[in-house]
């Protein structure tokens, strides 16, 4: 237990400790090592509770420690679909706060793309610019394949 002004110190989490976890951020790494190759890969941050009968939350966190927004789900770990959309949107949280940008960026229109589940649960990059004058938004990649090269998956959004 800790003092009420005394925040608990987060600490590395080890590999394997959360293998779902740490699968999808593998994933989420490959993006960020093709849109932003300066940064080195993101990691898992654990922050202890200051309740010894709760379970400490787990945050993505830059190389060097810092972080930004939510803890992950708990819940996620279950399935990598669910830890993928979990891991996604904390480390596009962590990115943008931490380096002030968008990210990633669709390459095609300059926006920032934000992950969305299909009907079978992939996890893709979604942008909203349209593909022409009136086209629809369109999935540009799934989360982890953003180094492929192909054309975009157009959606009816």
């Amino acid at each position: 237990m800790c003092a009420p002004f005394d925040p608990p110190e987060p600490r590395r989490v080890s590999p394997g400790e959360y293998p779902v976890w740490d699968q999808a951020l593998a994933l989420l790494n490959r993006d960020l090592a093709v849109t932003l190759p300066r940064l080195e890969p993101l990691r898992l941050l654990a922050l202890p509770s200051c309740d010894a009968d709760e379970p400490e939350d787990v945050c993505v966190a830059m190389a060097n420690g810092e972080w930004h927004g939510n803890p992950l789900d708990p819940n996620s770990q279950d399935r990598l679909a669910s830890a993928l959309a979990s891991v996604a949107d904390a480390a596009q949280e962590t990115v943008m706060e931490l380096l002030w940008q968008a990210w990633p960026l669709c390459p095609e229109h300059g926006l920032g793309m934000h992950p969305v589940a299909d009907a079978q649960e992939r996890l893709f990059w979604r942008c909203a610019g349209e593909r022409s004058r009136r086209g629809p938004a369109h999935l540009h990649a799934a989360v982890g394949a953003l180094d492929a090269v192909g054309t975009p998956i157009r959606t009816r959004s």
